[in-house]
Order: C-alpha cells, then structure tokens, then sequence
C-alpha cells in the first residue's frame, strides 16, 4: 500500500511546483486584459505596436525593395519606412481601419496619411507615397479599403514602388510590425479547391 502511494505523492507535488511557478510567473488576469485594445492582436515583435494591419498596402506579398533603417539621431541618416515594389497605377489599400489625417501634395510628389483607429493616444499614423489620392483629409477608412495609386513619378526608389511610414507623434516605426505573422509570410496561404465552384480569375 505504501509502495503505490508514494508515486502518486510524488505527481501531486510536482504538479502543485508547476502550478505555483506559473502563478509567479504570469502577470495577475487584469493587466493580461489591459496590455491591448480590444478585439487587436497583441504588439508585433515587441515594439510596442499593435499588429493591427489586415493587409499589404500594395498586392499580397510585394518585394520589400528596402527596409526600415531607424536613424542614430533624430535628424541623422536613415530609412523611416519601407519601400514596396509596385507598379505606377497600382491601387494602394488603408493597412488597418482608420481616419485619413491628410491627403494631398508635399514636396510635389502626393502624400496620404491615416490615423489608425484604436492604436493609443497619440494615435499611430501610416503614411503612403507617391499616391494619387482618392479620399480626403477626414474620410473615415476601413482595413483594405482603396486610399489612392501609385503615382509614375516622385518615388526615391530605383524601381517603381510606394514609400509606407509609420509614426506615434515624432517617433518614426516599422511599418512592418504593424502586419501580423500569417501576413508576413513569404507564400500566401492557398485553400483546398472545392467541387462545383468555380475558380476566381
């Protein structure tokens, strides 16, 4: 009798260890709650910013012709965004749900900007260039909506493309973190076909 239940002694030991080190370890249930918004997903690769992006700015899956380089100093050299590969015409989306903050002409190549909704106060803000606009400072936006295209000039890219920023107040981001995993992957996800549907072209 003895022999069978220090066995079991040892496993309810070790399983009130575990159980004490996961209450030391995580955070009490409300600040668990409190570390995003509601309804986001929670902050991309430790930045800080929520992944709130639902999708590319331009195609599904464009060539990052240069990354984010964060500058040294606030004035000193750098890259404060990403360029995407994209085609003079091409549609350029809203990454997430927000309210256009401007849309017009800087440095004579066209800018749009969006304050992304429910991302902090200062609220996050993306930026898109060189865009021809199709909304205007103040329109309300969804995720994927149509914000403007791509415009043939004004690029500082070598090849076609569209410069995507990203800012809290003065502080420039990763764009890129915005987009969450499943986003970033290099194959787009591909559903099984389903008999009798016809495939879209």
């Amino acid at each position: 009798m003895r022999a069978r239940r220090i066995p079991r002694t040892c496993a309810r030991l070790a399983l009130l260890l575990l159980l004490t080190a996961a209450a030391l370890l995580l955070p009490p249930p409300g600040q668990l709650l409190a570390s995003a918004p509601r309804g986001a997903d929670p902050p991309a690769h430790g930045t800080g910013v929520p992944a709130v992006g639902r999708t590319w700015p331009v195609g599904v899956r464009p060539r990052v012709l240069r990354g984010w380089e964060p500058p040294a100093t606030v004035y000193g050299r750098g890259h404060r965004g990403v360029d995407l590969a994209a085609a003079p015409g091409t549609p350029v989306r809203a990454v997430a749900a927000g309210r256009v903050s401007f849309a017009g002409r800087v440095a004579g190549r066209g800018v749009v900007s969006v304050e992304l909704t429910g991302t902090g106060n200062p609220p996050l803000r993306t930026t898109y260039e060189p865009v021809t606009p199709t909304m205007r400072k103040g329109d309300e936006v969804t995720a994927g909506e149509v914000i403007g295209t791509v415009e043939p000039n004004g690029s500082h890219c070598t090849a076609p493309c569209v410069h995507w920023g990203l800012r809290r107040a003065a502080a420039y981001l990763d764009p890129l973190t915005l987009l969450p995993p499943w986003l970033l992957q290099r194959r787009p996800s591909r559903l099984l076909p389903v008999l009798g549907v016809p495939v879209p072209e």
